[in-house]
């Protein structure tokens, strides 16, 4: 692991305005992934976009954890749904 590929979980707490009770909680259902490099917290730089997403829907809508993971899910098969739709119609031309 390349440690500039990580943001630590503080920074990202300040610059979002979130407590580290909210990192925790999505990594306790498998929203994401917390990895400890040199005694500190990180997230990989690659699901920042999806923490945003996350981070939105949690303030914005008033969301709870748990509806996060229903949304995130919901969004994902949407995405696999489209892709399979994609290769289908690929196919028939």
């Amino acid at each position: 692991m390349i440690k500039e590929d990580f943001i630590t979980l503080d920074k990202l707490c300040s610059l979002y305005k979130v407590k580290m009770s909210f990192f925790s909680d999505l990594n306790e259902i498998g929203l994401i992934d917390i990895f400890t490099i040199e005694r500190t917290q990180c997230i990989h730089q690659d699901k920042i976009i999806d923490i945003e997403k996350m981070i939105r829907i949690h303030h914005d809508l008033n969301v709870n954890i748990e509806g996060i993971d229903i949304v995130f899910n919901l969004l994902q098969k949407i995405e696999d749904l489209q892709n399979e739709l994609m290769i289908v119609k690929n196919r028939l031309h």
